[in-house]
């Protein structure tokens, strides 16, 4: 079970390092980035969805999950499925997860050029901008 307070300390883990792969060379770190960058934007999901009570804290939040839909799939996509919420921004956050996850799966397990590690980094500042709007809005920082 993660409280509001293990949130913040997962999410600060991953700023930390994140912020060291970035300035040791992007190029050198894909897989730490890849992972970090999945790993807090599911935090940051997991963390609002709690503090607005749209789940109750024990319900765990898995990046596998976000997987794009196929346009002739008939089923909900599977976080749809699985997260029977509604929140601001909703749809620009799924999108920009399922970017991401997309990305991860290459920097994780692939061999990446430093364009698509950069795009990966990019991906997730967006959502952490967002993220931190939600957040305030709340009475919270990130």
């Amino acid at each position: 079970m993660t409280s509001i307070e293990e949130h913040k300390k997962k999410i600060k883990e991953h700023f930390e390092e994140l912020e060291d792969a970035i300035m040791e060379g992007v190029e050198k770190k894909p897989v730490t980035i890849g992972f970090h960058c999945s790993a807090c934007s599911i935090q940051f999901l997991e963390f609002y969805l709690h503090l607005t009570n749209k789940i109750p804290i024990g319900k765990v939040v898995k990046h596998d999950w976000f997987k794009r839909p196929k346009p002739e799939q008939k089923k909900e996509p599977l976080v749809e499925r699985k997260l029977q919420v509604d929140f601001p921004k909703k749809q620009e956050i799924y999108n920009l997860i399922y970017d991401l996850e997309e990305e991860r799966n290459i920097l994780m397990y692939g061999k990446p050029v430093e364009k698509q590690i950069k795009k990966v980094l990019e991906i997730f500042f967006k959502l952490r901008e967002i993220f931190k709007e939600l957040f305030k809005n709340e009475g919270v920082e990130i």
